[in-house]
């Protein structure tokens, strides 16, 4: 079995990226632990019910998908930038040390949010095998609201996905784990909706030819057998 590490911006970009996944992971008996990079703070405009209703969620989420433990960075949500980065990868290696992760997910790059570019800068350290020798596989995932709204004509790049998973006996519990984030969620055509994550992992299935699948850029792969 393998431990695997889903790094999230925030909360909920776990579920909007890989919901089905993890859900998988888990029913197959694999350790599958959460990193959430940012939080809520008072300092940047939460109120404490907002804050304390957050929390709630993530306790919920991370129950319902049954996973092994959350690890929480709380750094303050919008204001991830260059300066913190050393601190960043310095805590984020010693997670990835301490669990022995063999395969992590990570947010695309190419994301319009500024806290999913700097958690992907971040988190290209761990690609270097001497100091993280137990990962063997590195893969980038999509968010709704985020990676589909880059401009393609003014950004660095896209979303080109080269790794399809079916998650067609999982779709509902992506969409139930999504529902736990009940202030996150819109009406169609809102992008974090229910009807356009559906939509997105019919889209997927589609390219890879089963009813609901969901995409990833795979950045590493390491094979020892």
């Amino acid at each position: 079995m393998s431990n695997i590490l889903i790094v999230a911006p925030h909360p909920d970009d776990e579920t909007l990226g890989l919901g089905g996944i993890i859900a998988k992971l888990v029913a197959r008996g694999h350790s599958v632990y959460w990193l959430i990079i940012t939080g809520m703070t008072e300092s940047g405009g939460f109120s404490k019910e907002q804050i304390e209703r957050r929390n709630q969620e993530i306790a919920n989420v991370a129950n319902y998908y049954k996973l092994e433990k959350v690890f929480r960075l709380d750094y303050p949500a919008t204001q991830l930038n260059y300066s913190i980065l050393g601190e960043l990868i310095s805590k984020v290696g010693k997670i990835v040390n301490n669990i022995e992760a063999d395969e992590v997910y990570l947010p695309c790059p190419f994301d319009v949010h500024s806290d999913h570019y700097f958690t992907f800068e971040a988190m290209k350290a761990i690609t270097k095998w001497f100091r993280y020798a137990s990962i063997r596989r590195i893969l980038c995932y999509e968010t709704l609201s985020e990676t589909n709204f880059n401009l393609p004509d003014i950004g660095k790049g896209n979303f080109v996905p080269n790794v399809y998973e079916d998650i067609t006996p999982f779709i509902n519990n992506k969409i139930e784990a999504m529902n736990i984030f009940a202030s996150e969620l819109g009406d169609h055509p809102f992008p974090r909706s229910q009807k356009a994550i559906e939509s997105l992992a019919i889209l997927r299935g589609s390219e890879c030819g089963c009813k609901y699948a969901e995409a990833f850029m795979l950045l590493k792969e390491i094979r020892h057998e």
